[in-house]
């Protein structure tokens, strides 16, 4: 069992990365953009603290899914979004490696100009 990732370390994580924007959507969705594309969704109401969502790289959607504790997010799916629906279960490296892929997935859809202007990600050499 892992200790999964709490709000306040998702916001302390993605807080740092070049252009990420934070605000509320549908009224009780904490979203995480980059370049005015979501990256991270995750829910703030008490039943919704446990569920996060991402976009995955297309290869691993299913694999991905598979596994217990992840589904494919509800009206996202499409575009190869999983819901983490079971935080805890996973350890908090793992969490943040998908939420920093989700990131430069989106990133990578950006035109070379926004791309630019933002600079590089502090791990984007890791990768």
């Amino acid at each position: 069992m892992g200790q999964g990732l709490t709000t306040r370390q998702l916001e302390a994580l993605c807080g740092r990365w070049p252009g990420v924007t934070r605000d509320i959507k549908w009224g009780d969705a904490l979203v995480f953009s980059v370049g005015g594309k979501m990256f991270v969704v995750t829910g703030m109401q008490p039943g919704q603290a446990g569920r996060l969502m991402f976009k995955v790289p297309v290869e691993r959607f299913l694999e991905l899914t598979d596994q217990a504790g992840m589904a494919p997010a509800p009206y996202l799916a499409r575009a190869h979004w999983i819901a983490v629906t079971d935080r805890p279960r996973f350890d908090r490296a793992e969490l943040e490696a998908h939420i920093q892929q989700s990131y430069l997935l989106v990133r990578s859809k950006l035109s070379k100009k926004q791309q630019a202007a933002l600079g590089r990600a502090p791990f984007e050499d890791e990768r």
